[in-house]
């Protein structure tokens, strides 16, 4: 079977280009011919069996050049003649859309005003959105949360049968192998801190989304006892100086570690104390999965989708809407006071995603596009 992966932009951090790439990854060792078609690969080659096919497109604003990448990749798509188009990114001609990305027209209409809505960016975006959500269509939607469903059928009125809620991929293999304790020393030797050192981790681009901004100023408000040997190592693709420059404000410049994105993320997880997520939206987060998985305890707020397994795996802390500064420092005060606490939380989460683990297969998402291919050839059988 030929197999279409559509993602406008690859780069090796992303959480939907992981997921991306480990789908494409398993669809190839089944048997199936995969390209990936995309404006930008950042990153190493994705493997055998798996051809990318770039399609660059140039300047402009936004939504122009993604009209001209569409446009790119609908041409190649039609000589190509692939049995079924997977994407990772909303754009017309999709059989499958995997849902990594909240609900724009949601979202505009919550965090934007009116005059935005007639703007021809809102436009675009709302359509590449209505064609894969729409009523009247036929592309199948991966959630990898249900209560995405709810938003997206306000909306669209979207049709039960095309959702495919996703159970969370448990990425056990990554951190196989990894001892804790020599994680934990080479965490410490790398940036030259105390044995001692409690690190707290954030991983993730986009830092005042993710909110690095609410973890720095929850470090800066801990008690000095606390904060003499608390660092924040923050671990993602952003500008750091909006950042860098707060922490100086706040007198913590010395506490906060800036890194750039690295493949290395689960032996920084092993060998850090505690997790920070207090982003400001969050489809789903799969740092926190691969937290939990880690045994490390997650200080989360309630707008990311995976929180949920956070609070039912009783993994950590979950903050919730809307976001109060000090209930955050109150709440990294007590997780970095109990070391006990910590524990209990790590081994809760690790214990749960050992059990989603037990229970998914390792290769759902592929066996999907399997089914659903096979009821496209189906339909076209009876046309």
């Amino acid at each position: 079977m030929k197999l279409a992966f559509v993602i406008f932009k690859y780069f090796p951090y992303g959480g939907a280009q992981r997921d991306m790439l480990r789908i494409a990854r398993d669809c190839a060792a089944r048997g199936h011919e995969v390209r990936i078609y995309t404006g930008q690969w950042r990153g190493d080659p994705p493997g055998e069996g798996i051809e990318v096919v770039l399609l660059p497109v140039s300047g402009g604003l936004n939504h122009r050049r993604h009209r001209r990448l569409i446009d790119a990749i609908t041409a190649r798509l039609r000589a190509d003649e692939p049995d079924l188009v997977v994407g990772f990114n909303r754009m017309p001609g999709l059989d499958v859309y995997y849902a990594a990305d909240p609900c724009f027209i949601e979202r505009a209409h919550a965090e934007r005003g009116w005059l935005y809505r007639l703007t021809g960016r809102y436009r675009f975006f709302a359509a590449c959105e209505r064609a894969v959500m729409g009523r009247e269509g036929s592309c199948h939607i991966l959630l990898l949360t249900a209560r995405e469903r709810s938003i997206y059928q306000r909306w669209y009125h979207t049709p039960d049968a095309r959702f495919h809620v996703l159970l969370p991929n448990i990425p056990l293999d990554d951190f196989s192998g990894i001892d804790r304790s020599e994680a934990r020393d080479a965490v410490r030797a790398e940036f030259g801190l105390p044995d001692s050192a409690t690190v707290i981790l954030m991983v993730g681009s986009a830092f005042v989304r993710k909110g690095l901004d609410r973890a720095i100023r929850a470090v800066a408000a801990l008690p000095r006892s606390l904060r003499t040997d608390t660092w924040l190592l923050a671990v993602g693709e952003d500008r750091p100086n909006a950042m860098v420059a707060l922490a100086q404000r706040l007198g913590v410049e010395d506490r906060l570690i800036l890194t750039s994105g690295r493949s290395d993320v689960p032996r920084l997880m092993m060998g850090s104390d505690l997790l920070v997520h207090a982003a400001r939206s969050e489809l789903a987060g799969l740092v926190l999965i691969e937290a939990m998985t880690a045994g490390l305890p997650v200080l989360v707020t309630d707008v990311c989708g995976y929180a949920e397994h956070v609070a039912a795996a009783g993994a950590g802390l979950v903050l919730p809407s809307p976001f109060d500064q000090r209930q955050m420092d109150q709440a990294l005060a007590r997780m970095l006071a109990s070391p006990q606490e910590r524990a209990q939380w790590g081994e809760a989460g690790r214990r749960y995603t050992a059990d989603i683990a037990a229970r998914r297969s390792p290769t759902l998402e592929a066996e999907l596009l399997e089914e659903i291919a096979r009821e496209k050839r189906k339909g076209r059988g009876r046309d």
